[in-house]
Formats: structure tokens, C-alpha cells, sequence
């Protein structure tokens, strides 16, 4: 028993630092933003529906849970397109600080639909990451396009986190994703078409390390990455995968540094900043996980 624990607590941490890759893999990854999401969402939803058809899944869900899900993947998809694009505007360590504060939009966000009052905690550690922001945005003015980007990320992705917290209490999660993959896809359609570019022979024509990486991105990092993060909460608590989740940042900042010395070595107060809202991001997750223990040892 002890050595299948060990086993999953390895394999989360492995789930995060595929999740980590992800940026590398944006910084790869030569064409637009809006054309690698839509590829991305494209091959991991033919993946998803296999995976479906595998395991003989019931994926028949009402008009109106259809409706549910095209906004969280239109969320999502925008979430992924400001977060590339913060990599290609600034550099993945910048977008991955930015995209750690996303936990504390979540804070604030979260009361609106659960209806509930905002924490005085909760201020105070929002604070501390507006400060963490602040000392990464004056440090690294140069790449103020690429924090403001990854900031509208870090916002997209809390929305979505929250509108799928909704939505696992009531449905199967692969559904759930194989629908907003599926509405993503048909939003960035739309978009591409409206904005003028036409899927033409050109789009399709990418470079062999494109494509690899491509495939890279929505098979390992997104299809296996999401199939297996649900797989492990079966052994490892929900609290603990979303905390070992926080580490996101840290995991994919160590790795740009080593793959792309050049570009991510940044000042010492971003790395202070950064610091301090990944910090803070962990306290809070832990903060309040010793609250809600004590409120079910007193009940």
C-alpha cells in the first residue's frame, strides 16, 4: 500500500511538470497563438472522443448543459490563446508568474457564485500578490504587453476552474472536457474565419518540429495530462493534487531556465515577486485547508 501511494504522489508530480512543459512547448512552437490553441484543442478533442468511444462512454447531455459547456470552452480557449500569447509577447517565465495569481482571482471571484462574503484573509493575501505583481511589472517594464496578457490568463483560467467546479458536481469530467474542447474549437473557427484567414493549404502547412511539438502538447499535455490528474484524486485528496498543482510555476520557470538560458534569466526582483505570489498562492491553499479541518474536527 505504501508503494502505490508513493507511486501516485510521483506520478501527480510528473502531471505537473507536464503541465509546466506546456509553456516550453508554446515558446517551441512557431506559428500564432490563436492557430496553435485552435490545433491544440482540435487533436486533443479527436483524442478525448477515441478515448470515449474506448471506454463506451454515455456523452448525451441536454440542449441546455450544451449551452453551459460552449461558454466554459470558449473560456478556456481564451485563456490558452492570452497565455501563449503572453510567452511570445514577453517569455515563459514571465507568463507563468503571471498566470500563478490566477488563485487569487479565483478568491475573489469565487464569493459571486457561491454567494458567499470575501475572507478578510483573502484581502490580505491579495494584496501581497498585487504587491508580488507589482515588483515583477516594474522590474520588467520591457515586457509589460506579456504581463498584461498573462494576467487576462490568469483571469480567464480562474473563471473557467470555477464554472467547472459547478460543473463536476453534476457530470462525468471526460464529458465535460470533450464538450468544451469541442465548443472551442467551433469558437476559434468562427474567430479565424471572421478575422479574414481562410484553412487553406498554407494553415495546414507547418514545419515537421511544429507538428511534433504540436502533437506533443495536445496529446501528453493535455488528453493524458487531464485523464491522469483524474485518475490519481481516486488515491491522492483533492486538496493535495490542487496544492502540488500550485507548483506549476515553479516547475516550468526551472525548466525554461535550463532550456532557454538566453531569454529567461531575469532581474532578482522578479524572481522576489514571483516568489512572493507563488508563496502566497501555497499558504493560502494551505491556510485554507487547516480552516475547513478545524471547522470539521469542531462540527
Amino acid at each position: 500500500m505504501p508503494n502505490a501511494k508513493l507511486k501516485n504522489y510521483l506520478h501527480l508530480h510528473v502531471l505537473v511538470i507536464i503541465a509546466g512543459f506546456t509553456a516550453i512547448l508554446g515558446e517551441l512552437i512557431t506559428i500564432g497563438s490563436l492557430e496553435l490553441v485552435w490545433y491544440r484543442m482540435v487533436i486533443a478533442g479527436i483524442l478525448m472522443f477515441m478515448y470515449i468511444k474506448f471506454i463506451k462512454l454515455n456523452i448525451k447531455i441536454s440542449k441546455k448543459t450544451f449551452l453551459l459547456f460552449s461558454v466554459a470552452g470558449v473560456i478556456i480557449a481564451l485563456h490558452w490563446i492570452t497565455f501563449f500569447e503572453a510567452i511570445n509577447q514577453a517569455n515563459v517565465s514571465i507568463a507563468l508568474a503571471m498566470f500563478s495569481s490566477g488563485a487569487f482571482f479565483a478568491s475573489f471571484i469565487e464569493p459571486i457564485f457561491f454567494k458567499r462574503r470575501i475572507l478578510g484573509y483573502e484581502i490580505v493575501f491579495g494584496l501581497i500578490v498585487i504587491f508580488g505583481v507589482f515588483l515583477i511589472t516594474s522590474s520588467e517594464m520591457g515586457y509589460i504587453n506579456g504581463i498584461v496578457l498573462g494576467l487576462i490568463s490568469a483571469l480567464f483560467s480562474s473563471l473557467f476552474a470555477i464554472i467547472n467546479g459547478r460543473f463536476i458536481e453534476k457530470y462525468n469530467s471526460t464529458v465535460i472536457s470533450f464538450y468544451e474542447f469541442l465548443n472551442g474549437v467551433a469558437f476559434l473557427t468562427i474567430f479565424i474565419l471572421l478575422s479574414g484567414k481562410t484553412f487553406n493549404a498554407e494553415f495546414f502547412t507547418l514545419s515537421t518540429s511544429d507538428w511534433i511539438y504540436l502533437f506533443i502538447l495536445a496529446s501528453i499535455c493535455t488528453a493524458y495530462a487531464f485523464i491522469g490528474a483524474v485518475e490519481v484524486m481516486r488515491f491522492i485528496s483533492p486538496f493535495t493534487v490542487i496544492l502540488t498543482y500550485n507548483l506549476e510555476p515553479v516547475y516550468g520557470i526551472a525548466i525554461a531556465l535550463i532550456i532557454f538560458p538566453e531569454t529567461e534569466q531575469m532581474s532578482s526582483q522578479f524572481y522576489i515577486g514571483a516568489i512572493l505570489v507563488i508563496g502566497t498562492v501555497l499558504f493560502d491553499a494551505i491556510f485554507k485547508n487547516y480552516k475547513r479541518r478545524k471547522v470539521k474536527t469542531l462540527g
